[in-house]
């Protein structure tokens, strides 16, 4: 048996190295195009599309087997999935154009109608005489070990595909996926964009039948940009990001899946990508949990310092709690403050620095104190610890209509 090197370096023979070709390009083509339907808050249209195309398969099937075909050509069952894919696309926009129900409402309306009829389809070509539906349960669930040259070469071409249409709209697609009104108002064609994404979606959807199957295609669509999202607030980066991290959940389920015979490839991808995107949520640099847990401590410690600065404006304190005896610390690390035997007491540039946030606080209240009718001001105790002696003349000097910075 190949090891996962072996198999990642291309060295475990024809059959792996197509499959494992097949699957990172998939994933590479399948997050690129996913993310401006995540941008544009159409992942659920991601899904209901993945949905909509098992009637279509069902079809193709029996379309394919009236014409003495065996009912399993793959030209067959990908036109067919296309072609209700579209059709259910098609009818979310029609169910939108009503403004009679939210989108959620229409994806999930048209989701549950289109599989149910797949799965009524399904059931009719069991019941057909010397028919057998069992072909069928890759493209529902995948079946990557079985992917040809022919396969891999077709998931190339249409990922290439994909990606260059992206690429050669990027700026347009952009516009739409941030500002849409703007893009309206200056005569940009949005609808039209709009279905050139979802078109690219379809596309990536039907290829990827039959790697991951209808069910899990969507991940690859979701996941990968999701996760990109994380780590960067640049388009551009975001693509890259999420492209890597695609392919490299493609090749890694292949890999294992090649070693691990048992193991279904769709779904080893997908927990692949889940676990990259669990990563990002935990340990990304600016949005991660972790990240933002210490960011909230820091401001806390920060806030409970100033507070302890102007409580020793009056003179030495001893700290009441674990809250203060924290910031006790910090203030004495950052030459605050100083331990004596009375207690803890100002330095003199803990007195400068208790004492700008004391002018910081009148200067807000000054500024912004209550009127009658017009309610209580901002907090002065929260700005306070943003307001910088340098920020406070800055804003005095654009009041009195001075240069501005």
């Amino acid at each position: 048996m190949s090891s996962l090197m072996d198999i990642l370096l291309f060295r475990a023979g024809h059959n792996t190295a197509v499959v494992l070709v097949g699957c990172v390009v998939l994933g590479v083509s399948a997050a690129v195009v996913g993310a401006f339907a995540v941008l544009r808050k159409r992942a659920l249209m991601a899904d209901a599309l993945g949905h909509a195309t098992l009637p279509g398969i069902a079809l193709g099937f029996m379309i394919s087997a009236a014409f003495n075909g065996t009912g399993r050509e793959t030209a067959a069952l990908l036109l067919g999935a296309t072609a209700t894919g579209v059709v259910g696309v098609l009818a979310v926009q029609g169910i939108l154009a009503t403004r009679r129900l939210r989108e959620d409402a229409a994806i999930g309306a048209v989701l549950s109608v289109f599989f149910g009829v797949g799965a009524v389809l399904l059931s009719r070509i069991q019941a057909l005489p010397g028919a057998d539906a069992g072909g069928l349960t890759h493209l529902i669930l995948g079946q990557t070990a079985s992917m040809r040259s022919g396969d891999a070469w077709l998931i190339a071409g249409a990922g290439a595909f994909a990606v260059a249409v992206v690429a050669l709209l990027y700026k347009e697609l952009r516009l739409v996926a941030f500002d849409q009104e703007f893009a309206r108002v200056q005569g940009w064609p949005v609808a039209g964009l709009d279905l050139a994404v979802m078109t690219l979606v379809t596309v990536v959807t039907v290829v990827g039948l039959q790697a991951v199957g209808l069910i899990l295609v969507v991940a690859l669509l979701i996941i990968p940009p999701a996760a990109a999202r994380f780590w960067t607030d640049r388009l551009g980066v975001m693509l890259v990001v999420a492209g890597v991290i695609g392919g490299a959940s493609g090749a890694g389920g292949a890999a294992v899946s090649a070693v691990s015979r048992n193991l279904p490839i769709g779904a080893l991808i997908v927990l692949f990508a889940g676990a990259i995107f669990l990563a990002g949520l935990l340990a990304a640099p600016r949005r991660g949990i972790v990240a933002s847990v210490v960011r909230t401590a820091r401001l806390r410690l920060l806030v409970a310092s100033h507070h302890r600065l102007r409580e020793l404006l009056g003179g030495p304190s001893d700290p009441l709690g674990a809250h203060e005896r924290l910031a006790d610390l910090a203030l004495r690390r950052r030459g605050l403050a100083a331990s004596t035997p009375a207690g803890l007491v100002l330095t003199e540039a803990g007195r400068r620095r208790a004492l700008e946030l004391e002018h910081a606080e009148r200067w807000w209240i000054d500024r912004f104190g209550t009127t009658p009718g017009s309610g209580p001001p901002p907090s002065a105790d929260a700005v306070e610890h943003i307001l910088s002696p340098g920020l406070i003349d800055r804003l005095d000097g654009r009041s009195r209509g001075g240069d501005r910075p």
